[in-house]
């Protein structure tokens, strides 16, 4: 069983650094052919950051593999011995699961780290401080400590309690995954950043109009300050039920006309026509379903050949070390999905204003996000959840 979960994860690495090196090869090749939809220099800076963002990619996957190597290894066993004066169960599962994601969260952190102050302020995006990038590292860890504390307090609960607990798990992480969703926009967010209601009465009432022609209600249209932190545009309909918000990055208000901010949630509330976000929620509840399954029924020479003991903090760590080898392994069919409904959802956004309103705003965002509007089809097979940009304005019947 270690030997073929072994080779499993070998192969995801594999895949995972095959994609990323073909993805540079392929846009480095591209950069030096004619620009399209983007300017000249723009085209080139986006090439730029597209292998730099791959060859950060290939870094960080090796030291996943590492990571893993020295887990499997030797690393769980030695945190189980260390912990063996620890007697209650609960406790001592609390603890381990404690201290591996702490250990994980420090070692990711460099690339984090990197990401913000490094990879993305040489491309203009980021514009975080110092101050702001550690008070948020405090409040993430300080939310987890409490609600990731008491959830994985239940999930040892449920785990000890019950024969079949994957069941048993797997509802109540959904309900929370649910609640979580239901609560972000109105809890979590205001954490982090400003939101404002809208100011520009004009805008918000043509947006409003556009929720009433799609059936949707929400609790109102705000402005978010992402500026402080990044200068990507980006807009999205937050929450569920009746906490849903239509949030607006400040930086996508200062960037787009308003025939192509209404574009663009027109595109949104193509998915909410469509019944696009009922279905994601299914997808995603599908895919958490086999996870449970999978990990709620390994055989216990897994642990013996591992050196530990199977018990709720064992299942919970196996969930963090290859719930990501799966959720790649489905990734493609969601993506497949997810693509064709970003067809009809263009197709929704062009007839609430019009094709060139939705063709100009979505140049514009990849413009100012960097896109470059190629990839590899192996790359767009894994990963994309959205098609290549020259694929939808052909959709859309523009010609560049």
């Amino acid at each position: 069983m270690l030997l073929m979960i072994t080779v499993f994860y070998t192969l995801y690495i594999f895949i995972k650094l095959y994609a990323a090196f073909m993805e540079i090869g392929f846009v480095a090749k591209a950069k030096h052919e004619k620009a399209i939809i983007l300017s000249a220099s723009h085209y080139i800076k986006a090439a730029h950051y597209k292998i730099a963002s791959q060859k950060f990619s290939i870094v960080s996957t090796f030291f996943e593999l590492l990571l893993f190597i020295v887990w499997m290894g030797f690393g769980l066993s030695l945190l189980e011995n260390s912990l063996a004066s620890v007697t209650h169960e609960t406790v001592h599962s609390l603890l381990f699961v404690a201290i591996f994601l702490a250990i994980n969260y420090v070692s990711a952190l460099p690339f984090d780290f990197y990401q913000t102050f490094g990879l993305d302020k040489t491309f203009g995006f980021s514009t975080i401080d110092m101050k702001t990038f550690l008070l948020d590292q405090v409040k993430s860890i300080g939310m987890f400590l409490i609600f990731g504390g008491l959830f994985f307090w239940a999930m040892i609960a449920i785990i000890n309690s019950f024969e079949h607990w994957w069941v048993y798990g797997f509802a109540f992480s959904f309900v929370v995954i649910l609640f979580i969703n239901m609560i972000y926009p109105i809890v979590i967010v205001p954490l982090f950043n400003k939101l404002t209601p809208l100011e520009d009465e004009t805008l918000k009432n043509s947006i409003e109009a556009l929720l009433q022609k799609a059936g949707l209600k929400s609790s109102g249209v705000y402005s978010l300050d992402a500026s402080k932190r990044d200068n990507r545009l980006n807009a999205y309909f937050g929450g569920l039920g009746r906490s849903k918000r239509v949030v607006l990055f400040d930086t996508l208000i200062a960037k787009l006309n308003k025939s192509e901010l209404l574009a663009v949630l027109g595109h949104e509330l193509g998915h909410f026509k469509h019944g696009d976000i009922l279905k994601n929620i299914v997808s995603s509840g599908i895919m958490l379903f086999i996870m449970f399954a999978l990990f709620g029924n390994l055989p216990e020479e897994l642990f013996e050949s591992l050196h530990v003991k199977g018990g709720a903090h064992m299942i919970l760590v196996f969930f963090f070390l290859f719930s990501p080898v799966l959720s790649f392994a489905m990734m493609p069919l969601f993506g497949l999905v997810s693509r064709y409904n970003e067809y009809r959802a263009d197709e929704y956004g062009s007839e609430c204003e019009s094709k060139e309103a939705l063709s100009s705003a979505l140049v514009k965002l990849a413009d100012e996000n960097k896109s470059f509007p190629l990839s590899h089809p192996l790359t767009i097979a894994l990963y994309f959840t959205h098609p290549p940009l020259v694929e939808r304005l052909k959709k859309l019947g523009i010609s560049f």
